[in-house]
């Protein structure tokens, strides 16, 4: 059957892989030689990278050329964001309520309940380093976490900071002055999409792989992860910094509306629903 692919450009045999940036480990694990073995059983030929099964009969890619670079003869067709919320999201009251005089930022760190006590994986050590690098800062800190309670270890909350387990992003990201996400694709695209500046908190390799492509383009600072006795850590003092500078210099915004304005020419899903529906014309299946 004919089949369409919607990627990052990340992920397509092209690219230069989530790792771009340096030379990546020599040891990476590979699930290639499997699946290998399970091609042959059905007679077809194996691959040397597990990126040609992203490539479709049409490949859609998300983003644009400058968050996600491939060469030209890539064959991939470029189709902006691909966000959704329900047409009747709304943000709560008190958000509205909010002095307009003092900037909102939004931290999304994901799940805080990924990753074990040994080895933080996700949100947890972004939302420890955010609350306690703004706890006396004069904003009014905004934390979501997906649907998921906060760990009890960060409570009880600053009084300029307030969690709610989940909030429409789209409308959040409106609202917001700065977003501190964890580098995720989604939450990098939502950002740019609505024009607002970021201070990105990568946690692994494909979300430093985002965070890279927006500070980039001048629309984000990234604060890096790094590793003490063994364990991951954010340096307090420079997000504390990072935001600051974020909020100060004006360029970020402006880059950040620059490349929403690229983002939105690309058409979105309203595109990708175009080029699946012309593909699916050209190539009916009988």
């Amino acid at each position: 059957k004919p089949v369409v692919t919607v990627i990052q450009a990340d992920a397509h045999p092209r690219s230069a892989g989530f790792i771009w940036w340096k030379q990546p480990p020599a040891d990476l694990p590979t699930p290639v030689p499997v699946l290998n073995r399970v091609l042959a059983s059905y007679g077809l030929p194996p691959i040397r990278s597990l990126s040609e099964l992203s490539v479709g009969d049409l490949t859609l890619c998300v983003g644009i050329p400058e968050t996600d670079p491939l060469p030209a003869d890539a064959a991939v067709t470029y189709v902006g964001p691909i966000l959704w919320q329900k047409p009747e999201a709304s943000l709560p009251a008190w958000i509205a309520e909010l002095s307009s005089d003092t900037p909102l930022i939004w931290l999304y760190a994901g799940n805080p309940r990924y990753g074990s006590a040994d080895e933080l994986l996700d949100s947890a050590i972004v939302l420890r380093a955010s609350i306690a690098a703004l706890r006396d800062e004069k904003v009014h800190l905004i934390i979501t976490t997906g649907h998921h309670p906060l760990p009890r270890d960060l409570l009880p909350l600053p009084a300029n900071v307030r969690h709610e387990a989940y909030l429409p992003g789209l409308a959040m990201a409106e609202r917001s002055d700065l977003l501190i996400p964890h580098g995720g694709y989604g939450s990098c695209q939502t950002g740019l999409l609505c024009g607002k500046p970021a201070v990105i908190v990568p946690t692994y390799a494909e979300r430093e792989s985002n965070a890279r492509r927006v500070a980039a383009l001048g629309a984000a600072a990234l604060v890096p992860v790094t590793y003490v006795a063994g364990k991951k850590y954010v340096d307090v003092a420079e997000l504390r910094a990072a935001v600051r500078r974020v909020l100060a210099e004006p360029s970020f915004t402006a880059n950040a509306r620059r490349a929403s304005e690229r983002l939105r020419s690309y058409g979105g899903t309203a595109a990708a629903a175009v080029a699946i529906e012309q593909f699916a014309h050209q190539h009916a299946v009988r």
